[in-house]
């Protein structure tokens, strides 16, 4: 594969000026006219006027419509793909997922289930085939049940807020605890559990002694389409806000496609891997395209075999997984003359990158890259990261090494997931592109961290038909989200850059003031730290009643061991995370990478924890979207937060 994009530093972009200035405009968003900036917000330069985009194609305004578009762009192709330990996939095609939702979606009318905005039906379950064939039903009946999701530990949470009568789970397991919390008198709500797997006669039994009726999804398997201003989904996900939101998706739009250089009418396939939440609005753009969606095994472990079973060509990634990747291959050269080879592997295809060449067939690539591109399937053209900033290092690294195109997005789940992503031809990091043309953005002064806008800096605020709707039942925290005139506070702190992109530079929410004044963001500290090899993941932690913070520090299991041999130290994992000489091999590291990075001294941590378990969705310490849950660690962690602040000499 061999790609010529034009690069925004281009000497062509004034020959491009002379014969198609709208090109130009989107290959260089700098190059913005009066009216793009609409004041003191800013919008995607591919627009023609200052009227946002809610759709790309006209038969494709919902997702119900956008769904059936994607039937007939397939040709009724493959849709959902699943697979089983060594076994190839296989796949449900568009029309098969159209009959099985509409199949669903009838008998959950049946069972009760009315075609109201105000009536919700919960989703219980890992991410796999079912669970979207189990949420189109909301996308096929107008006004029809809203589908939410949630995990094990907000059960009770979720079906309060919500007023659940029916759930559908995957695993008998996930139906026991819903059973347990209806025994207790905690879901008193609850009548239907609707399970994906088979189930045996005993939890049938115990349902009904509850007056819960369990029935198996295909047992359950009219249509009024819905109006594009009708209420999708509502998004149970415990972000920085501790809450829940409901989210218009009237349009959701296929900006990525349109502004990020996507195949439009092309058929890709997508490895889905993510968590329900934080896939499924990309997925939803794939669908109108007719796109091959293939789910993961469950397995963290399994993806590798995963990617070269379905050799996905567009994927979409968290940066933790990106930094993986970036360490592997980093702990594999070993010897001077790998590293060197490796270098000018790097140094050759930046070269390339920077003339807007994007391959995977060069000689780099068959002598230094090949393996790590065939462990990702072999045929990826597009890798999309986002949820979290990813280091200019890493993202320069895999560009050259993948051969292909890598955008970082930026957004929240209550703009519907991406507010800006990166330009083709934009070879240049530490940014996340600018506005997609679905919403415009501004950043609105925060006097007491002296961010200004004026100085283009300050909090960023997004605005257009993808920003959500409110949260569910919460008016307060609504308010507090989005002002009077729809503006969503993001909470992040934003710079807009010369060539008119946008760079996350602070957090106003997370930012916490240590006892002599000074202002510390500790997750700016830790997409620092976590560039340290032995590191996989870290928490940093301040009080004001303190002058220095402190951290916790959870291993990389397969670097660690390494790590610790050439300090002459051998044992287990457990054994070597016990071991003192190993932490303070750790933390001088992660102090020698802050100082590369400029952090200041009341920056650095002055002592760390290290903590063999890793943070977990299921053990509560993540949200779905992978960001730390800052309270509950910090709760969970007092007593060796407590010992760190007794040890240092402030």
């Amino acid at each position: 594969m061999c790609l010529k994009l034009l690069s925004p530093l281009s000497p062509y972009n004034s020959c491009f000026q002379r014969c198609n200035k709208e090109v130009l405009r989107l290959l260089h968003p700098s190059k913005l006219c009066h009216s793009c900036l609409l004041g003191a917000a800013r919008r995607s330069a591919i627009l023609p006027d200052n009227k946002l985009l809610c759709y790309i194609y006209e038969d494709a305004k919902t997702l119900y419509e956008a769904f059936q578009r994607g039937l007939h762009a397939s040709g009724n192709g493959p849709c959902l793909g699943y697979r089983k330990p060594k076994q190839p996939y296989q796949w449900l095609t568009y029309k098969q997922v159209s009959e099985r939702a509409e199949y669903l979606g009838s008998g959950l009318l049946q069972k009760g289930c009315k075609s109201s905005p105000d009536q919700f039906v919960g989703i219980f379950a890992q991410n796999r085939p079912e669970v979207s064939t189990g949420e189109q039903p909301a996308h096929f009946i107008q006004r029809g049940p809203k589908i939410g999701t949630n995990l094990k530990y907000w059960v009770v949470w979720v079906s309060s807020a919500a007023d659940l009568t029916t759930v559908i789970c995957d695993k008998s397991e996930r139906a026991q605890v819903l059973l347990d919390n209806c025994e207790q008198g905690k879901t008193p709500g609850l009548k239907t559990i609707i399970l994906m797997d088979l189930f045996d006669n005993e939890l049938k039994e115990r349902g009904a002694k509850m007056g819960v009726e369990i029935l198996l999804q295909q047992e359950v398997e009219v249509c009024n389409p819905p109006k594009p201003e009708d209420l999708c989904i509502i998004c149970f996900t415990s972000g920085t806000t501790g809450t829940f939101f409901a989210f218009k998706l009237a349009a959701l739009t296929a900006s990525i496609e349109k502004g990020a250089g996507g195949g439009g009418e092309c058929p890709c396939r997508f490895l889905n891997t993510l968590a329900f939440l934080h896939a499924r609005k990309r997925v939803t753009v794939l669908y109108t395209s007719g796109a091959k969606v293939g789910f993961f095994q469950g397995d963290i472990k399994l993806l590798t075999d995963d990617m070269k079973a379905l050799k996905p060509t567009l994927f979409p990634v968290v940066p933790r997984l990106l930094n993986r990747v970036y360490d592997k291959i980093q702990s594999g050269a070993r010897g001077s003359l790998k590293k060197l080879l490796l270098a000018a592997a790097v140094a050759a295809k930046t070269a390339e990158l920077k003339q807007g060449i994007i391959r995977n067939n060069s000689i780099w690539d068959k002598l230094i890259f090949k393996k790590v591109q065939e462990t990702m399937g072999g045929q990826v053209r597009l890798v999309v990261t986002g949820a979290a900033p990813i280091s200019p290092t890493v993202m320069i690294f895999l560009r050259a090494a993948l051969g292909c195109q890598i955008f970082e997005a930026y957004g929240q789940t209550e703009c519907a997931a991406g507010s800006t992503v990166s330009n083709p031809g934009d070879w240049t990091t530490g940014h996340v592109g600018a506005p997609l043309a679905c919403n415009i953005i501004k950043l609105e002064d925060v006097e007491e961290m002296n961010y200004y806008s004026a100085n283009n800096e300050g909090e960023v605020c997004i605005k257009g038909p993808n920003v959500f709707r409110g949260y569910l039942k919460d008016p307060e925290k609504t308010a507090e989200a989005l002002d009077k005139d729809g503006w969503l506070h993001t909470g992040d702190i934003g710079k807009w850059m010369p060539n008119g992109t946008l760079k996350i530079i602070d957090r106003k929410k997370n930012i916490f003031k240590l006892a002599q004044g000074e202002y510390v963001a500790p997750e700016r500290i830790e997409n620092i730290y976590i560039r340290s090899s032995p590191v996989s993941q870290v928490f940093v932690h301040g009080e004001s009643l303190r002058c220095s913070v402190v951290g916790i520090v959870i291993p990389d299991p397969e670097t660690l061991e390494g790590f610790a041999r050439k300090l002459g130290i051998k044992g287990s994992y457990e054994e070597i995370c016990k071991n003192l000489e190993v932490k303070n091999a750790i933390l001088e590291d992660m102090v020698k990478l802050g100082k590369e990075a400029g952090l200041k001294s009341f920056e650095q941590v002055k002592d760390i924890y290290i903590h063999p378990e890793a943070l977990t969705i299921e053990n509560g310490f993540l949200t779905p979207t992978l960001k730390a849950k800052r309270a509950e660690l910090t709760k969970y962690f007092k007593p060796q937060i407590e010992d760190l602040y007794a040890n240092i000499k402030e």
